[in-house]
């Protein structure tokens, strides 16, 4: 993140710059409140060894929270469902039956992120994983403990000198919640691995397009068939992903939904306001206030909604355009792999008609023949003729009827070129 040309954070920087510092200190004021750091999920301490052999569909989690503290442990469905509040359906999206869909999920304390490889829950204080040994897995783990290092080497390192990149140091202090900071590491992630894939399937398909052009065989159009199979099963995983960030980007309503920091502060507000409740005697009182509170409440959460929305619109945005440039190259090469085949039809055209023009000239020449045949048999039958008695007639009778033959050809063959049956 922050090295492409469509990075979010570059996008941020350069639109933070034409911002005044009053953009910066609301950003400060906003961001000034966040969720307190959740309890581990294993009392006893993360899982260090040998995994425990699995019980009652538990399944392999890693929980990684805002402090850069993380453990791995086996899970349940019922204790996932009560830590981070999300339905069961939302797990068996994680499952293996929807292993192959794309799916962000916005719900009321957490984050559903089925993207490819990674399946995780995204809460305002911590991110679960699903599989997290997995190989596909290791690189989104990775930038987490880039992006939120332990609070320990945090203060081992506060002596050390800030970096001189003022990319690298606008990365570190990112103003995104947490939520935003996580989805964003999982999409370059898969960005990362779709441009592998995408890069690799170009690779492969010049030479074998190339080579099909010159030499139309069995092994050459094999080899495209492969070719063309693995392009329309990384076209579906472009389109599903790109599908996803297209829908939450044409809906306000579904980004304001994953602004989880935010709602965690209105709920924060609205317990305060009802605490301050003093005595049943002024019960009516505050509830009137608490209305008007509300109401001046929502009316700057709905201006607040549409500044938030614009950074998660910018954040989204960004590897939507990576996706559609990845997308265009996949077509591109499917249209290349269309035209090969084109022009392959038309070669294969052009000698079924070459050899049905031989089978024509050939027809046409056994027809000629047979005609002189039967001239020979016809005076080769025992019957009376004075020809026989003739000296020297048997040489001219035959030129006789090789030249009739050779004119029939010629005429028979004449008659189909001006008939167009045969090229020029």
């Amino acid at each position: 993140m922050g090295k492409g040309p469509l990075s979010f954070r570059r996008l941020t920087s350069i639109r933070h710059q034409k911002k005044g510092s009053s953009v910066k200190d609301d950003a400060q004021i906003s961001s000034t409140s966040s969720p307190p750091p959740p309890t581990p999920i294993n009392s006893g301490g993360p899982v260090v060894g040998k995994a425990k052999k699995k019980t009652g569909g538990a399944r392999l989690w890693m929980r990684f929270d805002r402090t850069g503290a993380m453990e791995v442990v086996e899970c349940d469905k019922s204790t996932i469902i009560k830590r981070a509040s999300v339905p069961a359906r939302d797990l068996r999206i994680l499952g293996p039956v929807f292993s192959h869909s794309s799916n962000i999920l916005a719900r009321e304390k957490a984050i559903v992120v089925n993207l490819e490889v990674i399946k995780a829950i995204v809460t305002a204080e911590e991110v679960l994983i699903l599989d997290p040994l997995r190989p596909e897995v290791l690189p989104l783990i990775d930038r987490l403990k880039q992006q939120f290092p332990q609070s320990n080497s945090l203060e081992a390192s506060a002596n050390v000198q800030p970096p001189l990149d003022p990319e690298s140091s606008e990365g570190l202090q990112s103003e995104l919640p947490f939520e935003f900071q996580v989805l964003e590491i999982a999409l370059e992630v898969v960005c990362s691995i779709v441009e592998t894939s995408v890069a690799a399937l170009e690779t492969e398909a010049w030479p074998v397009l190339d080579q099909l052009t010159k030499n139309v065989s069995t092994e050459n159009l094999e080899y495209v068939r492969s070719l063309k199979s693995n392009l329309t099963r990384l076209l579906a995983r472009v389109q599903k992903v790109r599908d996803e960030l297209e829908h939450l980007l044409d809906d306000n309503e579904d980004m304001a939904d994953l602004y989880l920091t935010r709602k965690w502060n209105q709920n924060q507000q609205t317990e305060a306001i009802l605490a301050g409740t003093a005595s049943n005697s002024i019960v009516a009182s505050n509830l009137h206030r608490l209305t008007t509170s509300n109401r001046s409440a929502s009316m700057v959460t709905s201006n607040m909604d549409e500044d938030d929305v614009e950074d998660l619109e910018m954040l989204l945005e960004a590897y939507f355009m990576q996706l559609e440039g990845m997308r265009n190259r996949i077509l591109t090469v499917r249209e290349y792999i269309d035209d090969t085949e084109d022009y392959v039809n038309i070669q294969l055209d052009n000698q079924r008609n070459e050899l049905i023009q031989l089978q024509l000239i050939l027809t046409m020449a056994s027809f000629a023949i047979t005609a002189e045949t039967l001239l020979a048999t016809t005076f080769g039958m025992n019957i009376p003729c004075p020809w026989y008695h003739m000296d020297g007639v048997f040489g001219h009778f035959v030129w006789s009827i090789s030249a009739f033959c050779i004119v029939l050809f010629m005429a028979t063959l004449g008659y189909a070129k001006w008939k167009k049956l045969l090229g020029s």
